[in-house]
This record gives structure tokens, C-alpha cells and sequence, in this order.
């Protein structure tokens, strides 16, 4: 895979705006080097978004941050995003905009392996530390108000429940691969990339808020 997981391996890497992916392709997104403007531009699209959106009293502010969204739409917002470095704030919104845009494209085939991932006893082991993990909905309706600039709560948190659903999610596709190996090879195998390349997601996903609690997400 090339550093935006879409082009060939050792093909050039067309840059493109992010499509929604399906659950059995998420991908860890790992960064790359952005021109200096355009690596600028990310940073401060997303420091907007979860700086300003959180800090200011003035409604206004929130108001033309979900009008902006709106108007360019995330897809175009979240393309500046697609080649940050993946332990980075703008790293950490692609995550989640990934997540949320491939959720809503398939919640049904997400739930059944968010399910399966809950039902198996390793998950208080994989999600420990966190409360409860966030369904399919949850996940998307968290997103939704992060990636509009709407999110006031404990930014740090939303990135670990979203760790938290990557884990489960992971887990259930694993189970799932063990299940299907002996009809289906090739989609076993599949669901255990799957799983592998979620488990990623979820690690940075956890090292930026991390980052964040000590002030070193930017």
C-alpha cells in the first residue's frame, strides 16, 4: 500500500481527495512529507476545529466552523489532513474522519463485527481502561461533532473511546477470520489484515491523546 493505503505498492502516489472506505479496509494511514503550505493549512484546519471549537464562548465561532464544513465539506477539509504525520492532530481527525466516514457507508456489516468483538472475552483485556467502548452510532454522532467543530467534551477521551472501537471492532473480525478460515481462506485472511491494520489506528489513536493530556498534539 502507498502512504494514502491506495495506490500501488512502489507506484507514485496520486493524491486525490479521501473516498469512504469499507470496514474490511481501514487502514492506518501513515504520513508522509506534505508541501510546507500544505502541512500549514492542515494544522491549523484542525486546530480550529478542536481548539476553537472547544474554547470558545462566543456561538458564533461554532456556528462558521459547521458552515465551513458544510460549504467545502469534510472530504475536502479532510484531504489536507490524509498525509500528516499519524501522531499528529490533523493525523488524528483523518483517523476519525476514516472511521466515521466508513461506518456510515456499511453500519450494518461494522455492528456485526463490533458485536462479535464485544461477545468474546478478551474485550475488557483489549479496551481496558476505558468505560465502554462506543457503538457504531456513537462513534459517528462523536465524529460528527468533532469533525464540525460542535465537540466540547474531554477531546482526549473521544480519541480513546475511538481507540476503544477500533479494538472491538478488530477483535470481532478476528473471530470472525477464525471462523471463516476453514470456508473461505482469502476472506479470512482479509478480515485478519483488517484486524491487524485497526489495532494500529487504535495504538496512535491512543499516543495522540496521550500527546494531547501533556499539551504535545499539534
Amino acid at each position: 500500500m502507498s502512504e494514502q493505503g491506495m495506490s500501488p505498492a512502489g507506484g507514485p502516489v496520486r493524491h486525490h481527495k479521501p473516498k469512504p472506505f469499507a470496514p474490511i479496509d481501514f487502514e492506518p494511514f501513515a504520513g508522509g512529507a506534505d508541501p510546507a503550505r500544505v502541512s500549514e493549512a492542515a494544522h491549523l484546519a484542525a486546530q480550529a476545529l478542536v481548539h476553537r471549537g472547544r474554547e470558545s464562548e462566543d456561538p458564533e465561532v461554532t456556528r462558521r466552523l459547521v458552515r465551513l464544513a458544510d460549504e467545502q465539506g469534510l472530504e475536502a477539509i479532510a484531504e489536507m489532513w490524509a498525509e500528516s504525520p499519524a501522531r499528529s492532530l490533523p493525523g488524528a481527525l483523518w483517523r476519525l474522519y476514516a472511521l466515521r466516514a466508513a461506518t456510515k457507508k456499511d453500519p450494518e456489516r461494522v455492528s456485526v463485527y463490533f458485536k462479535a468483538g464485544k461477545d468474546t472475552a478478551q474485550v475488557s483485556h483489549v479496551v481496558a481502561g476505558v468505560a465502554e467502548p462506543p457503538g457504531a452510532d456513537e462513534l459517528t454522532t462523536m465524529a460528527d461533532a468533532i469533525l464540525s467543530g460542535a465537540f466540547d467534551g474531554d477531546f482526549d477521551v473521544a480519541l480513546e473511546r475511538s481507540a476503544a472501537f477500533c479494538r472491538v471492532v478488530a477483535l470481532g473480525q478476528a473471530t470472525l477470520a477464525d471462523s471463516a478460515e476453514w470456508a473461505n481462506s482469502q476472506h479470512a485472511t482479509k478480515l485478519t489484515k483488517s484486524a491487524h491494520q485497526l489495532v494500529k489506528t487504535a495504538e496512535d489513536l491512543e499516543a495522540s491523546a496521550k500527546a494531547w493530556r501533556r499539551g504535545q498534539l499539534d
